[in-house]
């Protein structure tokens, strides 16, 4: 009975500490203005949120086939996410004729 509640516990903590990262995220996202600076809020809420919230579903099912799963899908998602987001933050830059009136700029070198 302990170890059924232990687990119920942790699969909640961590679950829950999934959630109000979504939440911190999703206010970020309002209150930010600039397009880079709410891609930054939401990368980062989207990579811890989504795997802690996978971390407590894995607790919550045992040790079981669904555990890989969903560890293969934290996997995934881990790497995936900041690559998208980084290349939707490259493509702004590269297009907005109008960057340095909304940010500081470094320009690099090209060759």
């Amino acid at each position: 009975m302990f170890p059924e509640i232990l687990r119920f516990g942790a699969g909640a903590l961590f679950f829950l500490s999934g959630l109000i990262i979504f939440v911190i995220e999703i206010y970020g996202n309002y209150r930010f203005s600039y397009v880079l600076n709410r891609m930054h809020a939401a990368s980062i809420g989207d990579s811890l949120g989504i795997v802690l919230c996978l971390i407590g579903l894995m607790i919550f099912s045992g040790f079981t086939f669904v555990t890989l799963k969903l560890a293969a899908v934290a996997v995934f998602l881990w790497f995936s996410t900041p690559v998208c987001s980084h290349l939707v933050a490259k493509l702004e830059t590269e297009t907005n004729d109008e960057l340095e009136q909304e940010c500081e700029v470094e320009r690099e070198c090209r060759d």
